[in-house]
């Protein structure tokens, strides 16, 4: 069995972070494993309170599952503050970690902050250096280039200055950029860019589909996929669990998308071992 580690926020309300990390590991059929950041008071409507873990103790968190259990892959997303985000760069340098995912977690679908703002000089600097892949969507984008990003030719800008910062792949989500009919992310892999292009899903349950998105990417990793691969089955992964939530009323606000429904469990490959489909 493959193993990933998510080191992230914990959402209450079960629609994002750490929680939608490990229910996507599930689904790929990987033993998940997470390292905390911070509890968040959070539903369907908003975040009402968080609170930090000492980054002392997130390191002891990470050492304890790595020097043991070890990882496959590892992915990030909720960092909080600098200094969790530098116990957090150490760690992974210390354990040699190379197949990192870093979602850059900074804002929630309500509109509340999940990245202090005095943080994402530390991301730059300490942590997007590590990663294999990074996906910001259009305003992460935005705070980590300082460009503006509402076309698809910014998308690829904004992908091309983020690679520069180091790391290996960039994938610019669209789901905030008009496309039509479709959602659009850009993939810059440092030479070519490649369009990830599924339907666009009419539905307010759109709760943490960045988390799931970047650890579905992830666990393709583990799985043995190539970048583009793991990013492509991703992306359709995504699409089948918000058409199956689509229909659902699920609290008040934006609702999770469905991870275990069957056309999701199909698309992650959990049907096919072999990875063929």
């Amino acid at each position: 069995m493959k193993r990933a580690l998510t080191i992230a926020g914990s959402d209450s309300g079960g629609g994002a972070g750490i929680q939608a990390d490990l229910k996507t590991f599930a689904a790929f059929g990987l033993f998940g494993m997470s390292v905390l950041t911070a509890l968040t008071a959070q539903n369907t409507v908003g975040v009402q309170a968080v609170f930090e873990v000492p980054p002392e103790f997130v390191r002891q968190q990470l050492d304890s599952v790595l020097n043991d259990i070890g990882a496959d892959v590892v992915k990030t997303g909720m960092l909080s503050n600098a200094e969790i985000i530098a116990a957090v760069a150490d760690g992974l340098r210390a354990h040699r970690v190379t197949t990192l995912v870093i979602d850059p977690v900074m804002v929630a679908k309500s509109g509340d902050p999940l990245l202090q703002p005095s943080a994402r000089e530390a991301l730059i600097q300490n942590l997007l250096p590590l990663a294999l892949v990074v996906t910001p969507n259009r305003y992460e984008a935005e705070v980590l280039t300082g460009m503006t990003v509402a076309t698809r030719a910014d998308m690829e800008a904004a992908a091309r200055a983020i690679h520069a910062l180091g790391p290996r792949v960039v994938v610019v989500k669209g789901g905030h950029v008009e496309t039509g009919d479709e959602s659009v992310d850009l993939l810059f892999d440092g030479d070519y860019v490649h369009l990830l292009r599924t339907p666009r899903i009419a539905t307010t349950n759109t709760h943490g589909t960045g988390c799931t998105f970047a650890s579905a990417i992830a666990a393709g990793l583990a799985r043995g996929l190539a970048v583009l691969d793991a990013a492509e089955r991703a992306k359709r992964y995504l699409s089948a669990a918000l058409a199956a939530a689509a229909g659902q009323r699920f609290g008040a606000g934006h609702g999770p998308v469905d991870h275990f429904a069957p056309a999701a469990l199909a698309v992650s490959g959990l049907c096919h071992p072999t990875l063929t489909d």
